[in-house]
Protein backbone atom coordinates (compact mmCIF):
# COMPACT_ATOMS: atom_id res chain seq x y z
CA UNK A 1 0.00 0.00 0.00
CA UNK A 2 1.03 3.46 -1.11
CA UNK A 3 1.13 5.66 1.93
CA UNK A 4 0.54 9.84 1.94
CA UNK A 5 3.65 10.21 3.13
CA UNK A 6 6.71 12.16 1.26
CA UNK A 7 10.44 11.18 2.32
CA UNK A 8 13.00 13.11 2.33
CA UNK A 9 16.36 11.56 2.81
CA UNK A 10 20.03 12.83 2.78
CA UNK A 11 23.40 13.19 4.51
CA UNK A 12 24.34 15.11 7.89
CA UNK A 13 23.48 19.44 7.14
CA UNK A 14 22.06 18.81 3.55
CA UNK A 15 18.84 21.09 4.33
CA UNK A 16 16.98 18.21 5.10
CA UNK A 17 14.60 19.40 8.40
CA UNK A 18 14.37 23.17 6.77
CA UNK A 19 13.96 22.25 3.31
CA UNK A 20 10.69 19.73 4.83
CA UNK A 21 9.09 21.65 6.89
CA UNK A 22 8.58 24.28 3.86
CA UNK A 23 7.45 21.47 1.62
CA UNK A 24 4.93 20.78 4.20
CA UNK A 25 3.48 24.49 4.19
CA UNK A 26 3.99 24.30 0.35
CA UNK A 27 1.50 21.97 0.73
CA UNK A 28 -0.44 21.93 3.56
CA UNK A 29 1.15 19.23 5.34
CA UNK A 30 2.43 18.01 8.49
CA UNK A 31 6.26 17.93 9.18
CA UNK A 32 7.49 15.20 11.20
CA UNK A 33 11.61 15.49 11.77
CA UNK A 34 13.04 12.12 11.89
CA UNK A 35 16.28 13.16 13.77
CA UNK A 36 14.77 15.27 16.37
CA UNK A 37 13.48 11.92 18.29
CA UNK A 38 17.04 10.24 18.00
CA UNK A 39 18.37 13.52 19.34
CA UNK A 40 16.09 13.18 22.08
CA UNK A 41 16.78 9.46 22.79
CA UNK A 42 20.78 11.09 22.78
CA UNK A 43 20.00 13.88 24.88
CA UNK A 44 18.45 10.99 27.71
CA UNK A 45 21.31 8.54 27.12
CA UNK A 46 24.16 11.54 27.59
CA UNK A 47 21.92 12.84 31.06
CA UNK A 48 22.11 9.19 31.75
CA UNK A 49 25.97 8.64 31.23
CA UNK A 50 25.06 5.29 29.31
CA UNK A 51 24.33 3.61 25.92
CA UNK A 52 22.40 0.99 27.25
CA UNK A 53 19.26 0.84 25.49
CA UNK A 54 16.76 -0.82 28.23
CA UNK A 55 18.55 2.15 30.43
CA UNK A 56 17.80 5.26 27.86
CA UNK A 57 14.15 3.58 27.01
CA UNK A 58 13.04 3.85 30.21
CA UNK A 59 14.37 7.11 31.13
CA UNK A 60 12.74 8.33 28.26
CA UNK A 61 9.64 7.24 29.09
CA UNK A 62 9.95 8.60 32.31
CA UNK A 63 10.73 12.21 31.10
CA UNK A 64 7.82 11.69 28.86
CA UNK A 65 9.77 11.86 25.52
CA UNK A 66 7.39 12.03 22.97
CA UNK A 67 5.72 13.44 19.60
CA UNK A 68 2.96 15.78 19.69
CA UNK A 69 0.90 17.61 17.45
CA UNK A 70 1.90 21.60 17.33
CA UNK A 71 0.39 23.39 14.65
CA UNK A 72 1.62 21.76 11.79
CA UNK A 73 4.81 20.32 13.06
CA UNK A 74 5.09 16.88 14.89
CA UNK A 75 7.50 17.96 17.57
CA UNK A 76 9.34 16.01 20.32
CA UNK A 77 8.24 17.15 23.53
CA UNK A 78 10.73 16.04 27.22
CA UNK A 79 10.13 16.89 30.48
CA UNK A 80 6.46 18.20 29.68
CA UNK A 81 7.90 20.92 27.15
CA UNK A 82 9.49 21.46 23.15
CA UNK A 83 12.56 19.29 23.29
CA UNK A 84 14.66 21.56 20.85
CA UNK A 85 15.97 23.82 22.85
CA UNK A 86 17.58 20.47 24.69
CA UNK A 87 18.48 19.04 21.50
CA UNK A 88 20.41 21.20 19.39
CA UNK A 89 23.21 21.53 20.86
CA UNK A 90 26.99 20.06 20.01
CA UNK A 91 27.40 18.11 22.66
CA UNK A 92 23.96 16.15 20.91
CA UNK A 93 25.14 16.72 17.63
CA UNK A 94 28.54 14.79 18.12
CA UNK A 95 26.82 11.77 19.66
CA UNK A 96 23.42 11.40 18.12
CA UNK A 97 25.09 9.07 15.40
CA UNK A 98 26.52 6.50 17.64
CA UNK A 99 22.66 6.71 19.66
CA UNK A 100 20.89 6.51 16.73
CA UNK A 101 22.77 2.94 15.31
CA UNK A 102 21.45 0.73 18.30
CA UNK A 103 18.64 -1.63 17.12
CA UNK A 104 16.33 -1.43 19.78
CA UNK A 105 16.27 2.81 19.88
CA UNK A 106 15.88 2.50 15.96
CA UNK A 107 12.77 0.30 16.28
CA UNK A 108 11.46 2.47 19.35
CA UNK A 109 11.84 5.96 16.78
CA UNK A 110 10.33 3.96 13.89
CA UNK A 111 7.14 2.42 16.20
CA UNK A 112 6.20 6.35 16.67
CA UNK A 113 7.11 7.66 13.39
CA UNK A 114 4.79 5.11 11.84
CA UNK A 115 1.92 5.93 14.24
CA UNK A 116 2.32 9.44 13.13
CA UNK A 117 1.26 8.43 9.36
CA UNK A 118 -2.68 8.35 9.86
CA UNK A 119 -4.97 7.84 6.55
CA UNK A 120 -6.21 11.39 7.23
CA UNK A 121 -2.72 13.58 6.75
CA UNK A 122 -0.33 14.52 3.82
CA UNK A 123 3.40 14.04 6.52
CA UNK A 124 6.56 14.95 4.71
CA UNK A 125 8.90 12.93 7.17
CA UNK A 126 13.28 14.06 6.92
CA UNK A 127 15.96 11.48 8.00
CA UNK A 128 18.37 9.08 7.10
CA UNK A 129 16.49 6.22 6.13
CA UNK A 130 12.38 7.40 5.50
CA UNK A 131 12.46 6.14 1.99
CA UNK A 132 14.27 2.62 2.48
CA UNK A 133 13.52 1.58 6.08
CA UNK A 134 11.03 3.37 7.73
CA UNK A 135 8.14 4.01 5.08
CA UNK A 136 9.44 1.95 1.83
CA UNK A 137 6.16 2.80 -0.19
CA UNK A 138 6.15 6.33 0.85
CA UNK A 139 4.21 8.29 -2.24
CA UNK A 140 7.51 10.03 -2.97
CA UNK A 141 11.02 9.50 -1.67
CA UNK A 142 13.48 12.55 -1.58
CA UNK A 143 17.28 12.42 -1.43
CA UNK A 144 19.14 15.56 -1.11
CA UNK A 145 22.70 16.27 -1.44
CA UNK A 146 25.39 18.66 -1.22
CA UNK A 147 29.38 19.27 -0.90
CA UNK A 148 30.21 19.53 2.27
CA UNK A 149 31.60 22.54 1.83
CA UNK A 150 28.09 23.98 1.48
CA UNK A 151 26.58 22.00 3.60
CA UNK A 152 29.23 22.99 6.36
CA UNK A 153 28.46 26.39 5.61
CA UNK A 154 24.93 26.04 6.08
CA UNK A 155 25.29 24.56 9.61
CA UNK A 156 27.74 27.17 10.62
CA UNK A 157 25.28 30.16 9.95
CA UNK A 158 22.26 27.79 11.19
CA UNK A 159 24.55 27.97 14.29
CA UNK A 160 25.06 31.33 14.15
CA UNK A 161 21.43 32.28 14.16
CA UNK A 162 20.67 29.99 16.91
CA UNK A 163 23.26 31.49 18.83
CA UNK A 164 21.64 35.57 18.05
CA UNK A 165 24.85 36.69 17.45
CA UNK A 166 23.01 38.88 14.16
CA UNK A 167 25.46 40.67 12.01
CA UNK A 168 28.20 38.96 13.34
CA UNK A 169 26.91 35.91 11.05
CA UNK A 170 28.57 36.25 8.44
CA UNK A 171 31.85 36.88 10.55
CA UNK A 172 31.65 33.18 12.42
CA UNK A 173 32.04 31.56 8.87
CA UNK A 174 35.20 31.88 7.77
CA UNK A 175 37.06 29.79 5.20
CA UNK A 176 39.03 28.26 8.05
CA UNK A 177 35.71 27.37 9.91
CA UNK A 178 34.06 25.91 6.76
CA UNK A 179 36.97 23.37 5.89
CA UNK A 180 37.25 22.21 9.78
CA UNK A 181 32.86 22.08 9.91
CA UNK A 182 33.29 19.75 6.40
CA UNK A 183 36.03 17.25 7.54
CA UNK A 184 33.64 16.94 10.42
CA UNK A 185 30.85 15.94 7.94
CA UNK A 186 32.86 13.67 5.73
CA UNK A 187 33.81 11.44 8.94
CA UNK A 188 30.12 11.81 10.00
CA UNK A 189 28.84 10.86 6.42
CA UNK A 190 31.72 7.96 6.55
CA UNK A 191 29.81 6.60 9.87
CA UNK A 192 26.71 6.93 8.82
CA UNK A 193 27.18 4.90 5.16
CA UNK A 194 29.56 1.95 6.86
CA UNK A 195 27.65 1.45 9.96
CA UNK A 196 25.64 -2.01 10.44
CA UNK A 197 22.98 -1.06 11.57
CA UNK A 198 20.18 0.90 8.20
CA UNK A 199 23.33 2.51 6.69
CA UNK A 200 22.79 5.59 4.95
CA UNK A 201 22.02 5.32 1.67
CA UNK A 202 19.70 6.74 -1.50
CA UNK A 203 16.16 4.34 -2.15
CA UNK A 204 16.37 2.87 -5.49
CA UNK A 205 13.49 4.93 -6.45
CA UNK A 206 14.23 8.33 -5.10
CA UNK A 207 14.41 11.89 -7.05
CA UNK A 208 18.01 12.94 -6.13
CA UNK A 209 18.43 17.02 -5.96
CA UNK A 210 21.18 18.78 -5.41
CA UNK A 211 21.33 21.41 -3.36
CA UNK A 212 25.12 22.65 -3.56
CA UNK A 213 24.03 25.61 -5.77
CA UNK A 214 20.16 25.98 -4.53
CA UNK A 215 18.68 28.51 -2.52
CA UNK A 216 16.18 26.93 -0.18
CA UNK A 217 13.33 28.52 -1.82
CA UNK A 218 14.25 26.92 -5.19
CA UNK A 219 14.71 23.00 -3.29
CA UNK A 220 11.49 23.42 -1.91
CA UNK A 221 9.64 24.88 -5.35
CA UNK A 222 12.05 21.71 -6.65
CA UNK A 223 10.75 19.21 -4.55
CA UNK A 224 6.75 20.59 -3.89
CA UNK A 225 6.56 20.00 -7.89
CA UNK A 226 7.92 16.56 -7.40
CA UNK A 227 5.25 15.91 -4.78
CA UNK A 228 2.08 17.52 -6.58
CA UNK A 229 2.78 15.16 -9.21
CA UNK A 230 3.74 12.32 -7.32
CA UNK A 231 -0.27 12.98 -5.56
CA UNK A 232 -1.95 13.42 -8.33
CA UNK A 233 -3.42 16.12 -7.63
CA UNK A 234 -3.19 20.18 -7.46
CA UNK A 235 -2.29 22.06 -3.77
CA UNK A 236 -2.18 25.74 -3.22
Amino acid sequence: MTLEVIAIDGPAASGKTSTAAAVARALGAHHLDSGALYRGLTRVALDEGTDDPDVILRAAGARGLELRLEGAEIAPFLDGRPAEPLIRTQEVTVAVSRIAAIVELRAWVNERLRAAATPDRLLVLDGRDIGTAVFPQARLKVFLVATAEARARRRLLQRATLASVGAEQAAAVTDHAVAAEARALRARDEQDATRPVVPLRQAADAVEVDTTHMTLEQQVNVIAGLARHALGRSRP
